[in-house]
Protein backbone atom coordinates (compact mmCIF):
# COMPACT_ATOMS: atom_id res chain seq x y z
CA UNK A 1 0.00 0.00 0.00
CA UNK A 2 1.59 3.57 -1.06
CA UNK A 3 2.28 5.69 2.10
CA UNK A 4 -0.40 8.05 1.06
CA UNK A 5 -3.52 5.79 1.19
CA UNK A 6 -1.92 4.08 4.52
CA UNK A 7 -2.49 7.81 5.23
CA UNK A 8 -5.73 7.99 4.24
CA UNK A 9 -6.82 5.20 6.11
CA UNK A 10 -5.13 6.10 9.31
CA UNK A 11 -7.65 9.85 9.17
CA UNK A 12 -10.30 7.23 8.35
CA UNK A 13 -9.48 5.08 11.51
CA UNK A 14 -9.28 8.26 13.77
CA UNK A 15 -12.68 9.95 12.59
CA UNK A 16 -13.76 6.50 13.15
CA UNK A 17 -12.79 6.71 16.75
CA UNK A 18 -14.51 10.01 17.08
CA UNK A 19 -18.27 8.42 15.87
CA UNK A 20 -18.03 10.11 12.34
CA UNK A 21 -20.64 7.86 10.63
CA UNK A 22 -19.12 9.37 6.81
CA UNK A 23 -15.41 7.58 7.65
CA UNK A 24 -17.16 4.61 9.18
CA UNK A 25 -18.83 4.00 5.45
CA UNK A 26 -15.65 4.75 4.06
CA UNK A 27 -14.17 1.79 6.18
CA UNK A 28 -17.18 -0.08 5.28
CA UNK A 29 -16.79 0.63 1.37
CA UNK A 30 -13.09 -0.12 1.67
CA UNK A 31 -12.72 -3.48 2.75
CA UNK A 32 -16.65 -4.73 2.04
CA UNK A 33 -15.34 -7.12 -0.86
CA UNK A 34 -12.37 -8.66 0.69
CA UNK A 35 -14.66 -9.17 3.87
CA UNK A 36 -17.61 -10.04 2.68
CA UNK A 37 -15.60 -13.14 0.96
CA UNK A 38 -14.32 -13.96 4.28
CA UNK A 39 -18.11 -14.33 4.99
CA UNK A 40 -18.64 -16.28 2.49
CA UNK A 41 -16.05 -18.93 3.09
CA UNK A 42 -18.59 -19.87 6.10
CA UNK A 43 -21.96 -19.94 5.30
CA UNK A 44 -23.86 -21.11 2.23
CA UNK A 45 -26.40 -18.23 1.61
CA UNK A 46 -25.82 -13.88 1.11
CA UNK A 47 -28.04 -13.64 3.69
CA UNK A 48 -26.26 -15.06 6.43
CA UNK A 49 -22.68 -13.66 4.53
CA UNK A 50 -24.44 -9.98 5.02
CA UNK A 51 -25.85 -10.78 8.51
CA UNK A 52 -21.73 -11.61 9.71
CA UNK A 53 -20.87 -8.76 7.62
CA UNK A 54 -22.90 -6.29 9.44
CA UNK A 55 -22.59 -7.78 12.70
CA UNK A 56 -18.78 -7.81 12.25
CA UNK A 57 -18.67 -4.29 11.17
CA UNK A 58 -20.39 -3.23 14.12
CA UNK A 59 -18.32 -5.08 16.44
CA UNK A 60 -15.44 -3.30 14.41
CA UNK A 61 -16.48 0.03 14.82
CA UNK A 62 -17.29 -0.80 18.80
CA UNK A 63 -13.78 -1.73 18.95
CA UNK A 64 -11.95 0.82 16.44
CA UNK A 65 -10.44 3.04 19.39
CA UNK A 66 -8.51 -0.31 20.22
CA UNK A 67 -6.95 -0.35 17.35
CA UNK A 68 -3.41 0.58 17.81
CA UNK A 69 -1.98 1.79 13.97
CA UNK A 70 0.35 -1.52 14.47
CA UNK A 71 0.19 -4.02 11.82
CA UNK A 72 -2.57 -4.35 9.66
CA UNK A 73 -5.74 -2.78 9.72
CA UNK A 74 -6.90 -5.12 6.97
CA UNK A 75 -5.41 -8.05 9.75
CA UNK A 76 -7.41 -6.36 12.04
CA UNK A 77 -10.36 -6.34 10.49
CA UNK A 78 -10.35 -10.01 9.29
CA UNK A 79 -9.76 -10.91 12.60
CA UNK A 80 -13.25 -9.47 14.02
CA UNK A 81 -15.31 -10.98 11.01
CA UNK A 82 -13.93 -14.47 11.64
CA UNK A 83 -14.74 -14.34 14.92
CA UNK A 84 -18.25 -13.32 13.82
CA UNK A 85 -18.42 -15.47 11.75
CA UNK A 86 -17.42 -18.16 14.72
CA UNK A 87 -20.39 -16.60 16.80
CA UNK A 88 -22.44 -17.28 13.89
CA UNK A 89 -21.42 -21.10 14.06
CA UNK A 90 -21.57 -21.48 17.80
CA UNK A 91 -25.33 -19.48 17.51
CA UNK A 92 -26.43 -22.11 15.32
CA UNK A 93 -24.07 -24.98 16.01
CA UNK A 94 -27.46 -27.15 17.50
CA UNK A 95 -28.97 -27.03 13.69
CA UNK A 96 -26.02 -28.40 12.04
CA UNK A 97 -23.03 -29.96 13.98
CA UNK A 98 -22.54 -33.51 14.81
CA UNK A 99 -19.87 -33.96 17.30
CA UNK A 100 -18.12 -37.12 15.94
CA UNK A 101 -15.31 -37.95 18.41
CA UNK A 102 -14.18 -41.27 17.24
CA UNK A 103 -13.69 -39.88 13.90
CA UNK A 104 -10.49 -38.33 13.98
CA UNK A 105 -8.84 -41.85 13.43
CA UNK A 106 -9.66 -40.62 9.82
CA UNK A 107 -6.90 -38.11 9.76
CA UNK A 108 -4.38 -40.84 10.14
CA UNK A 109 -6.15 -43.62 8.14
CA UNK A 110 -6.97 -44.30 4.85
CA UNK A 111 -8.03 -40.49 3.67
CA UNK A 112 -6.67 -40.19 0.61
CA UNK A 113 -3.00 -38.38 0.06
CA UNK A 114 -3.01 -37.56 -3.62
CA UNK A 115 -3.83 -33.68 -3.31
CA UNK A 116 -2.79 -33.27 -7.94
CA UNK A 117 -6.68 -32.81 -7.45
CA UNK A 118 -6.42 -29.29 -6.01
CA UNK A 119 -3.60 -28.16 -9.41
CA UNK A 120 -6.19 -29.27 -11.76
CA UNK A 121 -8.90 -26.54 -10.67
CA UNK A 122 -8.25 -22.67 -10.19
CA UNK A 123 -9.58 -20.80 -6.53
CA UNK A 124 -12.97 -20.46 -7.97
CA UNK A 125 -13.94 -23.87 -9.02
CA UNK A 126 -12.24 -24.67 -5.01
CA UNK A 127 -14.13 -22.23 -3.34
CA UNK A 128 -17.15 -23.66 -4.64
CA UNK A 129 -16.30 -26.85 -3.79
CA UNK A 130 -15.70 -25.83 -0.36
CA UNK A 131 -19.36 -24.29 -0.29
CA UNK A 132 -20.69 -27.16 -0.88
CA UNK A 133 -19.30 -28.88 2.67
CA UNK A 134 -21.93 -29.14 5.59
CA UNK A 135 -21.59 -25.96 7.56
CA UNK A 136 -19.46 -28.05 10.10
CA UNK A 137 -16.55 -28.98 7.90
CA UNK A 138 -16.48 -25.93 6.58
CA UNK A 139 -16.22 -24.28 9.60
CA UNK A 140 -13.24 -26.05 10.60
CA UNK A 141 -11.61 -26.23 6.83
CA UNK A 142 -12.17 -22.24 6.90
CA UNK A 143 -10.53 -22.02 10.63
CA UNK A 144 -7.23 -24.63 9.81
CA UNK A 145 -6.80 -24.34 6.03
CA UNK A 146 -7.50 -20.85 4.96
CA UNK A 147 -6.47 -19.37 8.63
CA UNK A 148 -4.69 -21.17 10.28
CA UNK A 149 -6.07 -22.06 13.76
CA UNK A 150 -4.78 -25.36 15.20
CA UNK A 151 -6.95 -27.85 16.22
CA UNK A 152 -6.63 -26.91 20.02
CA UNK A 153 -7.87 -23.12 19.17
CA UNK A 154 -10.40 -24.82 16.38
CA UNK A 155 -11.84 -26.74 19.48
CA UNK A 156 -11.69 -23.80 21.79
CA UNK A 157 -13.18 -21.65 19.74
CA UNK A 158 -16.18 -23.73 18.67
CA UNK A 159 -16.53 -25.45 21.92
CA UNK A 160 -16.03 -28.91 20.39
CA UNK A 161 -13.17 -31.56 21.30
CA UNK A 162 -10.42 -31.52 19.69
CA UNK A 163 -10.80 -34.99 18.32
CA UNK A 164 -14.30 -33.65 16.57
CA UNK A 165 -11.86 -30.72 15.38
CA UNK A 166 -9.48 -33.39 13.59
CA UNK A 167 -12.40 -35.49 12.61
CA UNK A 168 -14.60 -32.72 10.54
CA UNK A 169 -11.12 -31.63 9.14
CA UNK A 170 -10.31 -35.03 7.87
CA UNK A 171 -13.91 -35.37 6.25
CA UNK A 172 -13.80 -31.88 5.03
CA UNK A 173 -10.98 -32.71 2.72
CA UNK A 174 -12.72 -36.07 1.79
CA UNK A 175 -15.68 -34.55 0.94
CA UNK A 176 -13.70 -32.09 -1.28
CA UNK A 177 -11.85 -34.30 -3.22
CA UNK A 178 -14.64 -36.09 -3.88
CA UNK A 179 -16.48 -33.31 -5.37
CA UNK A 180 -13.75 -32.05 -7.52
CA UNK A 181 -12.99 -35.51 -9.00
CA UNK A 182 -17.16 -35.29 -9.64
CA UNK A 183 -16.40 -31.97 -11.64
CA UNK A 184 -13.28 -33.44 -12.70
CA UNK A 185 -15.52 -36.24 -14.47
CA UNK A 186 -18.22 -34.32 -15.56
CA UNK A 187 -15.12 -32.12 -17.24
CA UNK A 188 -13.97 -35.25 -19.39
CA UNK A 189 -17.46 -36.95 -20.29
CA UNK A 190 -19.29 -33.58 -21.12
Amino acid sequence: MASNDQHILDDIVKRCVKGDRKAQRQLYECYYSKMMGVCYRYVNNTEDAKDILQDGFVKVYSNIKKYNFNGSLEGWIRKIIVNTAIDHYRKHKAVFFVDDEEGYILENSKVESDDSIYSQFGVDVIMDAIQELSPAYKTVFNLNVIEGYQHKEIAAQLNISEGSSKSNLAKAKMKLRQLLKEKEARIKHG
